[in-house]
């Protein structure tokens, strides 16, 4: 990777995967590269921000599979157009490249193919973004048919565009009638091989899309609520998800271990049922191609009642974590759900603690230890108590059919026998209050 003496296309060690059905990475894990990373502060951004999201893209590089051996920041007025850091700094990147012998150059911000293309000329390794890297980290944990089909569309729409220069002189001579001529060119043979694919993943995808929606029609003819986990990567979701509902996620301590959506029934302690659904972790700078990849899976966080954002309260920046998730949120339409914040960890250090007193109705876990998980599921409850309304009923004796819907799909606070029939105070959703209408004598309060 580092020989001067190659050409750049020779000597992209793990830059680029195969194309095809199964997702190629864009990291070589054969062995642990040796990496450069390079960020650039560009106003109104401040030197220590770039210096906290290098931190992070050493995490992310060091998930990938490589290891960090040196880091060069820059401060500009602008990315330049050609390089994105200058010639100059190129220059001196490549001098650091050669002294720590490294693979990969990987710059913290999305290049375009212009500037990657120019870069990796001038670096003679190959030039990676963030966009890469977290890219290759989806492709390594995808595992259900879903995922690694939304990881690989994201990946294919990430290259396409940067099929540039790579075997110009390779056409296909036409051998018979009405096939001579110039032929094309590897090139357009590769492009159009890529794009057949991104067609076939969207048109599977769609098909996917649809019997999600389908489920969740089910799922919202059953009246019961829906809560969605959110959260930046590693912030604890699906370890609240196994300690509330034994779901047997995969969680582990690093980023992006889950990407699928694993959805399951919870009962909470005022007796309401709720559907409650772990959702892959975001991150600062999240590559688009990913978002739209993943809109069918994110669906479940725009449909959802209340949004549990856990938040890695014992971190160093949690603060810019909730901003990112939010940003996030705001990109898929989920950005007016309620939210309800959860700071977990709360068995590292006490600032889980100090933080949920600072946020009116948060709520400090640890859903390492289980401390604080009564606190969150009536705080759950709570929430979703507060867009129910406070009806009164009255049934008579003989419509026992009537009195267990009443019990299935609301929370009886009061029941009083009279001569004739039962009247029962209970909290109902509008689509429940609307079925028992004919019941219903009267709202006595509604809450938002």
């Amino acid at each position: 990777m580092g020989d001067d003496n190659q050409q750049p296309e020779e000597s992209h060690r793990g830059a680029f995967g195969e194309f095809g059905g199964e997702t190629g990475g864009l990291i070589d894990r054969t062995f642990r590269e040796r990496i450069v990373l390079v960020g650039v502060t560009t106003p109104p951004d401040r030197p220590e921000e770039t210096e906290a999201s290098l931190d992070e893209l050493a995490l992310l590089v060091d998930t990938a599979g490589a290891d960090e051996v040196a880091r060069v920041h820059q401060r500009r007025e602008s990315p330049d157009p050609a390089t994105y850091v200058g010639k100059g700094k190129a220059n001196e990147i490549k001098a650091i490249s050669e002294q720590f012998d490294s693979d990969t150059v990987v710059f913290d911000d999305e290049l375009s193919p212009g500037q990657q293309f120019n870069l990796e000329k001038i670096l003679k390794r190959t030039a990676l973004d963030r966009t890469a890297v977290i890219l290759d980290i989806f492709a390594q944990n995808a595992s259900s048919q879903e995922g690694k089909a939304q990881v690989e569309l994201a990946q294919l729409k990430y290259r396409l565009p940067r099929l540039r220069g790579k075997a110009k002189n390779l056409s296909q001579q036409g051998g018979g009638i009405g096939t001579r001529g110039p032929g094309e060119t590897q090139l357009e043979v590769d492009r159009r091989r890529l794009l057949r694919r991104v067609h076939k993943l969207e048109a599977d995808l769609r098909q996917v899309a649809k019997v999600r929606q389908t489920q969740a029609k089910a799922r919202k003819r059953t009246s019961n609520r829906r809560v969605a986990i959110v959260g930046y990567t590693n912030a604890g979701k699906s370890t609240v998800l196994n300690r509330l509902t034994d779901a047997g996620v995969l969680s582990e301590d690093r980023l992006f271990a889950t990407l699928d959506a694993t959805t399951r029934r919870l009962q909470l302690p005022g007796g309401e049922a709720v559907f409650m659904t772990d959702t892959v972790g975001f991150v600062r700078k999240l590559p688009t191609q990913l978002v739209e990849a993943f809109k069918s899976t994110l669906d479940v966080v725009v449909d959802a009642d209340v949004l549990v954002h856990v938040v890695d309260g014992s971190g160093v920046d949690p603060y810019g974590n909730i901003d990112a998730v939010r940003y996030v949120l705001g990109e898929i339409g989920a950005g007016e759900v309620p939210e309800l914040l959860v700071f977990n960890k709360a068995d590292i250090n006490d600032e889980p603690y100090r933080l949920a007193d600072k946020h009116e109705g948060a709520v400090a876990i640890s859903a390492h230890t289980g401390e604080g998980m009564d606190d969150l599921l009536n705080a759950i409850g709570d929430r979703l108590r507060a867009m129910t309304e406070l009806c009164e009923l009255i049934v008579p004796f003989d419509r026992g059919d009537v009195l267990a819907m009443i019990h299935r799909e609301g929370q009886v606070l009061s029941e009083e026998t009279t001569d004739t029939a039962m009247r029962l105070l209970a909290r109902l959703e509008p689509s429940s209050k609307s079925r028992l209408a004919e019941w219903v004598t009267g709202v006595t309060e509604q809450t938002k």
